[in-house]
């Protein structure tokens, strides 16, 4: 019997970040590298990636990275993982062209090469495992899903999708090849469980699109739009609505002029007129109702830059009593306070604001009914949700057993769970490394649990610096102790407070200076303690205590400080 294994090695109990893994024998699949932005509570972090210990160790075995689409869930951590495995990348020529901008922006990844474009007919043999493609409909061109044909059955993976009659061509999805594969006999499904809670229908793309031209069309003043810039299909409805609508598009958004030259360049995103575009020094030659302005970036930026410009913060724009801010981009749950408080800073500026969910469920993710349609097309002797936080999997589980699937068949995973075949069934056994590893600037992985909790204290209960200058030699202080509070308390108005925190710090110094067995290190903790415990007795606050402790000694004529 063929060997295999399913890992999830992340992108399960969370939302992005999917990577998974599939063994067969001794070759590893690798089935996207995505990342995930953070929540708010992880202060200073950039982004996170998923943990690639397991994949550094068995790099050799790797037979190719497969990628399903162009977004950052399925490609951002791409550069830090061939940083680490030098493999070869397969997807569609838009997939591997974002991800080649992604790449060879990473300084130590700037010049891989082994990029393999593929489309929904490509076969790939690896001996005993053949790879294949279909085509799906998503929020960008030229999706796809994998499958890996084994002995055992086939392993499909379906990425982000849903499925809608009415798509373009380029969105389309292939029922016909989902039908072929699923009569192959599939082993494995694993499917994507971010929109399993929804129980409403989601809107065509056809209507979405004349929703969009008619909210354009009859506003009688400028426009804003927010959009994400790697939703391409929302984009593109855009542009031809305000072809349509006679308005004139100004572009801002720092990654949407990559993304969009890489999309037009590749016919995937199409202009009716080049002049529709200008620039923003040429906006004053137009009234407000021929504008229309679109604010694109990554996900949550496009939000963060209309508050800037209801503030009047922005480096360039600003909302004008009268705008229209339409926002084309569905929130997710940890966005939707931010959506609310950012409304109403619209508001106050003047502007109005509408949301594209307003009146119709907008998504580029399955809803259940495509999820069990996507069941009943492969018919898979096992489902694994993936792709969604822990109640989207179980709402996914629980629409496999209205199919008629047992607790047996449906295998709810976390983040390095190793699912096995083992005399013909698959089953949980065991895990491999699967840590969050976050990016914060240029620094992978080196900021932790500890950093993070310092970060978290800082931003609640400020910083409390403790400078005394002693000399050891003569056992005495040379200069009192100084003290600074930074988002701790406010000084002129605890002035107490500081008077006496320079008085605990001088009697424990004085003290420790007459003790034969000097220690700085304990010298420095004795002040951490007993400071702590005075603040937090007088204020019910704990700021992050740094004791400064600097030694002077005059040798000819000179002080040297340490």
């Amino acid at each position: 019997m063929t060997k295999i294994n399913i890992i999830p090695q992340s992108g399960v109990r969370e939302s992005g970040k999917n990577l998974y893994i599939a063994e067969v024998d001794e070759d590893i699949f690798v089935l996207d590298c995505g990342l995930r932005y953070p929540e708010s509570e992880l202060l200073g972090i950039d982004t996170i990636i998923p943990d690639f210990t397991y994949l550094r160790d068995n790099k050799e075995r790797i037979a190719g990275i497969f990628l399903t689409h162009g977004h950052p869930d399925a490609i951002g951590a791409l550069p830090y993982l061939l940083a680490e495995v030098k493999a070869p990348v397969f997807g569609t020529k838009l997939t591997i062209e974002l991800a080649k901008l992604n790449v060879h922006r990473y300084e130590p990844t700037k010049r891989f090469k082994e990029f393999h474009v593929i489309d929904e007919y490509t076969e790939i043999d690896f001996g005993e495992t053949v790879v294949s493609f279909f085509r799906t409909t998503h929020s960008i061109p030229d999706s796809v899903g994998v499958s890996l044909k084994t002995p055992e059955g086939n392993i499909v993976y379906t990425g982000d999708f849903k499925f809608d009659q009415s798509a373009s061509e380029p969105y389309r999805t292939d029922f016909a090849r989902l039908a072929e594969i699923g009569k192959e006999g599939v082993l494995a499904l694993l499917s994507t469980s971010s929109n399993a809670e929804n129980p409403q229908p989601i809107a065509s793309e056809q209507k979405i699109a004349e929703e969009v031209y008619d909210t354009i069309n009859y506003w009688e003043g400028r426009i804003v739009v927010a959009c994400v810039a790697s939703n391409l299909q929302r984009v593109q409805q855009v542009i031809d609505a305000c072809y349509k609508a006679g308005r004139k598009i100004v572009l801002t958004g720092q990654d949407f002029g990559r993304i969009i030259r890489t999309a037009m360049k590749l016919g995937k995103l199409t202009v009716p007129d080049e002049n529709l575009f200008i620039p923003q020094k040429e906006m004053k030659k137009y009234a407000p109702e021929e504008l229309l302005i679109l604010e694109t970036g990554r996900m949550g930026e496009p939000i963060k830059s209309l508050q800037r410009m209801a503030k009047g913060t922005h480096r360039t724009l600003r909302i004008h009593e009268g705008d229209l801010v339409y926002i084309t981009t569905t929130p997710t749950i940890s966005m939707e306070t931010v959506v609310a408080k950012t409304e109403d800073i619209i508001y106050r500026a003047g502007g109005t604001v509408k949301n594209i969910s307003d009146n119709m469920t907008v998504s580029g993710h399955a809803n259940p009914t495509d999820l069990q349609l996507m069941m009943n097309l492969l018919k898979p002797k096992y489902l694994i949700p993936v792709q969604g936080e822990y109640r989207q999997l179980a709402a996914h589980a629980n629409l496999a057993k209205q199919l008629g699937y047992d607790d047996k068949h449906i295998l709810v995973t976390a983040k390095g769970d190793v699912i096995s075949l083992i005399k013909g069934r698959l089953i949980l056994n065991g895990s491999v490394p699967a840590e969050n590893v976050m990016i914060d600037g240029k620094g992978v992985g080196d900021i932790g649990n500890i950093v993070l909790r310092d970060r978290k204290v800082l931003s609640e209960d400020g910083i409390f610096v403790a400078v005394v200058t002693i000399n050891r030699r003569e056992k005495k202080i040379i200069s009192s102790p100084q003290i600074t509070s930074r988002g701790f308390v406010y000084v002129k108005a605890s002035r107490d407070l500081m008077r006496e925190s320079a008085e605990i710090v001088q009697e424990i110094v004085e003290s420790h200076l007459q003790v034969q067995d000097f220690d700085w290190g304990n010298l420095k903790q004795d002040i951490r303690d007993q400071l702590s415990r005075y603040l937090f007795e007088q204020t019910r606050r704990r700021p992050v205590i740094l004791p400064v402790i600097m030694e002077s000694s005059n040798r000819k004529g000179k002080n040297n400080r340490y």
